[in-house]
């Protein structure tokens, strides 16, 4: 195909990915009922429901009002050649006058592409970010950042994301110019190896930058864990507290690790707004998906995911029209990049829904383990309280659940439980 039908197909899918999003999003707003489900009757006075509603229609607001700025930036440089723009900027000399070094290498040119994208999108995106935080949170009760914690969390990230982009970058380019043919695989290799290191040493490495985790205290909950965990034959030595209470009054916990770095981290709020039945349960659901193999399951697909993706980002650099379509005068690994990111995205729906599907039925099945070696009520009720604490959308659309959401909704989950 030409560049002019490429940049044809690039614009199509750009303005079918906005609206599609945005009208599942639509659906998904509108599915609001005015009852309150027979299960949540004694949790939900109609009071709070209706703050629930009010809540979902402010946080669609803002993300209505982000996604459109974010597709009106991204047509705009489609369609009057901001892509190609900065690519000559960056293949120029003139960027060099106002640095303090010279961009001669393939990697200092697309990362100093990248990275003023990265600045660009900053900016467009912060202002909402800001606005949800400080705003809507703060409206309904759930914020508890500081400012200067936001922006700090701001400038962490940026410097995570910019250490962790560029060593991708360059070790994706120095393959991509030393191998013609077989690119693909070694990226492959290389990302699958990366997202295996990151999800074994995730708790050690990257959350203690933005937050604090504490062992939990010996005690009558730690105590029931351990007797737990004793019992169904599952060794979980790391047990921490993480302090989400600095940021938002809403619960959580969160599983990872493999082998022996497994670690289980419960939230400050989610012990103070619970019992520790209800937080064994919890716990008991997450030993589910350990036992189930749904985290050994979970790796091998997004092992494959990273295959399919690395073999159709090398198709597309050994597409020159793709380069073109975006502004280019010849083959760019920039640009390709961006190219493969908008072509990809019908299969990487494909894939989203896929994995999906498999989450919720893993879901599914930790539930009814944790039921079969603990408690179901005791998980119905924290399931329970998480939603009505968070003002979940307890309504959401059929469709918009097949396309977006990794947990089935909390009806069905406890409908399951109390089979």
């Amino acid at each position: 195909m030409t560049s002019e039908v490429w940049f044809v197909v690039i614009i199509c899918l750009v303005i079918f990915n906005f609206l599609f999003s945005n009208i599942l999003g639509y659906l998904n707003h509108k599915n609001w009922k005015d009852e309150i489900p027979l299960e949540l009757k004694n949790f939900y006075d109609i009071e709070k429901y209706k703050k629930a509603k009010l809540y979902a229609i402010s946080k669609n607001k803002i993300g209505l009002l982000s996604s459109t700025t974010s597709f009106l930036f991204v047509s705009s440089l489609l369609v009057f050649d901001g892509y190609g723009f900065l690519d000559q900027l960056v293949n120029s000399d003139s960027l060099n006058l106002f640095l303090p070094f010279e961009i001669n290498s393939n990697f200092a040119k697309s990362g100093m592409f990248f990275l003023i994208l990265f600045v660009l999108n900053s900016l467009i995106s912060i202002p909402f970010s800001y606005y949800n935080t400080f705003v809507i949170e703060e409206k309904y009760g759930f914020n508890k950042t500081s400012k200067a914690t936001f922006f700090l969390d701001i400038v962490k990230s940026s410097i995570l994301s910019i250490l962790i982009g560029g060593i991708l970058l360059l070790a994706a380019l120095y393959i991509y110019d030393n191998i013609n043919d077989g690119f693909w695989l070694w990226l492959w290799i290389g990302l699958s190896s990366l997202m295996i290191v990151l999800n074994m040493f995730y708790a050690d490495l990257i959350v203690p930058i933005f937050n604090k985790l504490t062992p939990l205290n010996d005690g009558e909950l730690r105590q029931k864990i351990e007797k737990y965990s004793k019992k169904v034959g599952y060794l979980l030595k790391n047990i921490y507290v993480i302090d989400g209470s600095k940021r938002s009054t809403k619960a959580n916990a969160f599983f990872s690790g493999l082998g022996p770095r497994k670690t289980i981290a419960l939230y400050d709020t989610l012990i103070e707004k619970h019992t520790e039945n209800e937080l064994v349960a919890v716990l008991a659901h997450e030993v589910g998906h350990f036992k189930k193999k749904h985290i050994f399951s979970g790796l091998i697909m997004s092992v494959i995911q990273i295959g399919v993706m690395t073999f159709f980002f090398e198709l597309c650099l050994k597409l020159p029209e793709i380069s073109m379509a975006l502004g280019g005068s010849d083959s760019s690994f920039h640009l390709g990049l961006i190219g493969f990111t908008i072509i990809f995205s019908p299969i990487s729906m494909i894939s989203s829904i896929w994995m999906n599907f498999i989450s919720r039925k893993n879901e599914f099945e930790a539930d009814a383990y944790a039921k079969e070696t603990f408690n179901g009520e005791d998980l119905s009720l924290a399931l329970k309280k998480l939603s009505v604490d968070s003002l979940s959308n307890i309504y959401p659309h059929p469709l918009y659940v097949f396309f977006h959401y990794s947990h089935p909704p909390l009806i069905e989950r406890l409908r399951a439980l109390n089979k």
